[in-house]
């Protein structure tokens, strides 16, 4: 039996509406385990730039080592948002994260189901000006320096003003996304300077320092884990 005019315009139409629903996202990212023993599905890459913030290095992001959870990746980019807000002068940087698939990372120890990532110290030249971490392949991309009890090297210093700011939105960004901060490395003496910022209160009682004493030293980058429910491995 011929379909009728009416019918077929009922088709094109129930046809053009199917076509017209915005596509289905990406699959949101699922972690396996832990960050010292854990995998990542469906990780995204950090944006590679921001309008305060950078990476550590092109090379790393070239090569895959700046992916991380999807709920990771947006609070990191909402806290660098707040941070442009509440000190629009400071700059940042991001550090390693993990692979796209998670799993061992060396030469990090965790890093291993999207949940870790490596930021490095915001700095202060000797003029007191926000500038970024130098890093480059003769300082291990910035791994390789070493700041001393006071937060100094040579002419730069830790600016743990900006760090306690960046903390702090972090620690709220994760509370937004219904998440926390599991943990922070970062060496003791500095965060005995970090917890003297205005921001050091807040920090006293919402974000859990590492305790012990971290395989290697972590003074010029801090190592933020979110606590994120994660599958059995």
């Amino acid at each position: 039996m011929p379909l009728k005019p009416k019918h077929i315009r009922e088709m094109l139409l129930l046809a053009l509406s199917i076509f017209s629903l915005p596509m289905a996202s990406a699959s949101a990212s699922t972690c396996y385990g832990t960050v010292a023993k854990g995998r990542l599905q469906d990780g995204v890459q950090l944006p590679a730039q921001g309008k305060n913030f950078v990476p550590y290095s092109s090379l790393g992001i070239s090569l895959g080592r700046t992916y991380v959870h999807q709920s990771v990746r947006d609070i990191v980019v909402d806290a660098y948002t707040a941070v442009s807000l509440a000190a629009p002068e400071k700059r940042f940087m991001y550090g390693e994260t993990g692979l796209a698939n998670g799993g061992p990372f060396k030469p990090h120890h965790t890093h291993q189901a999207g949940l870790s990532v490596d930021f490095m110290v915001p700095v202060l030249d000797s003029q007191r000006r926000s500038v970024l971490l130098p890093t480059s392949a003769l300082n291990k991309f910035g791994y390789d320096l070493e700041f001393d009890a006071t937060g100094t090297l040579g002419d730069l210093r830790i600016d743990f003003e900006a760090m306690a700011e960046h903390l702090y939105q972090l620690a709220e960004a994760a509370k937004k996304h219904h998440v926390g901060i599991k943990q922070v490395i970062f060496q003791k003496e500095l965060v005995t300077l970090l917890l003297q910022t205005k921001r050091g209160s807040y920090l006293r009682n919402n974000v859990p320092f590492m305790k012990a004493t971290p395989w290697i030293k972590h003074d010029e980058h801090y190592h933020v884990d979110f606590s994120i429910p994660c599958r059995p491995l």
